[in-house]
């Protein structure tokens, strides 16, 4: 294959400085990934190699100049995820990707979606009325889904917001702990409480659950009940056996919408019960109006180890089995 060289200049000393990182730590891990020579001067950056390898690494540099551009920074975690879906085919740009404020938290910041997966998973909520969103720890699936609940409150689409947990966590007992019940379960609640009160603050949260008009419920308090012009959000559903989620989707009224967010590599059901989460990919997969949305480790946002902390625990399995 015949070789070729090229230059990728970037325009602005800052944004150089961004895009090769601390001690050019973000430069020298982008050589060891990319199959084309590279070296730099100033802010020109020079390429050489098999024309397949250049064009694919001036591709990633360009991506990559792209998040310098919009969040003024990048990470080795955003130099994975470009090349991630470089490798995948993906063409998107990442201003396409973070386009549009979804809305802004009660500290002024904008709320916006950070990767492709998280993108399509906010355009099926905004499309269909029951989206599946299942992937790791980190994703942004619980937030996500209470940021698109208050968004739907504030445009007046929904007349109030559900917050549903099963509660089952880590193999506890309620019955283990103190307090009535509506105690026993606040905790299992808590990652719920954590985003209303980053988006709308403590005051108005409390406030608009004084009024009903936000309401978090176990999800035993959900049978018997219709639920109309609501935004309804089950956490945690890979812990709800099948008979609980035909239970919370058979609730679903007029005007309402739901999201149903779990792990099912993190079931903490007894090793008797099967996961209704599991189970319901096979039933409603090719339903008109019910998306699946899958994130995977390319979609953590947390601390860069989470990712790592994730590829560890796939290793550690694949070859000894379940953790315990």
């Amino acid at each position: 294959m015949a070789r070729k060289e090229a230059k990728v200049s970037i325009d602005d000393n800052e944004k150089a400085i961004s895009l090769f990182g601390t001690n050019d730590e973000n430069f020298k891990y982008l050589k060891g990934i990319c199959s084309a020579e590279m070296s730099s001067r100033g802010a020109d950056i020079f390429i050489s190699g098999e024309e397949e390898q250049v064009n694919a690494a001036c591709e990633l540099l360009h991506g990559l100049i792209d998040i310098v551009e919009t969040e003024g920074q990048i990470t080795i975690n955003d130099i994975n995820y470009i090349n991630g879906l470089m490798q995948k085919g993906e063409k998107i740009r990442h201003k396409d990707i973070v386009s549009g404020t979804l809305l802004t938290t009660v500290r002024g910041k904008a709320v916006k979606a950070k990767t492709l997966g998280q993108k399509r998973y906010v355009q099926s909520i905004i499309r269909d009325d029951i989206v599946f969103s299942i992937g790791p720890a980190g994703t942004g699936k619980t937030y996500l889904a209470v940021v698109m609940a208050v968004r739907a409150l504030k445009n007046k689409e929904v007349e109030r917001i559900i917050l549903v947990r099963p509660a089952v966590e880590a193999g506890e007992k309620l019955g283990f702990l103190p307090g009535d019940f509506i105690e026993k379960v606040n905790p299992y609640l808590r990652p719920l409480y954590d985003g209303l009160f980053d988006i709308l603050g403590v005051d108005v949260t409390q406030r608009y659950m004084e009024k009903n008009i936000i309401e978090v419920a176990p999800l035993a308090y959900m049978r018997g009940r219709t639920l109309n012009d609501a935004f309804i959000i089950l956490d945690e559903a890979q812990n709800t056996t099948p008979q609980q989620m035909k239970m919370f989707l058979t609730r679903l009224g007029f005007g309402s919408k739901a999201v149903v967010t779990g792990d099912i590599t993190q079931v903490d059901l007894p090793k008797e019960d099967y996961s209704g989460l599991v189970e319901i990919q096979r039933i409603l997969s090719r339903v008109k109006g019910i998306s699946f949305e899958y994130l995977t480790k390319e979609d953590v946002i947390r601390h860069p180890l989470v990712q790592k902390i994730i590829d560890a625990y796939e290793i550690f399995e694949a070859s000894n089995g379940k953790s315990h």
